[in-house]
């Protein structure tokens, strides 16, 4: 049996396409919009704790595993 924590959340993902990075050189960006150059600088760097941190490690891994296309419908609701 799987423990609440590790059931998939889906609102995370309506996170990614409606919150904006809240400062940076990319600053007021849709988290789901930033370049996948700043995310692997992250990576390399480390993630910001958090919740921020925990968003962009999943757009991170939505992106460069090519899973950006699972985002549209979601834009596009927005």
């Amino acid at each position: 049996m799987q423990t609440p924590e590790a059931q998939p959340n889906p609102a995370i993902l309506l996170e990614l396409v409606s919150q904006k990075m809240p400062f940076g050189k990319y600053k007021d960006v849709l988290l789901c919009n930033l370049p996948v150059s700043y995310l692997e600088w992250f990576y390399s760097k480390g993630f910001p704790a958090g919740k921020l941190g925990m968003q962009l490690a999943t757009i991170y891994e939505i992106k460069i595993n090519g899973l950006e296309h699972l985002l549209q419908p979601l834009k596009r609701r927005r």
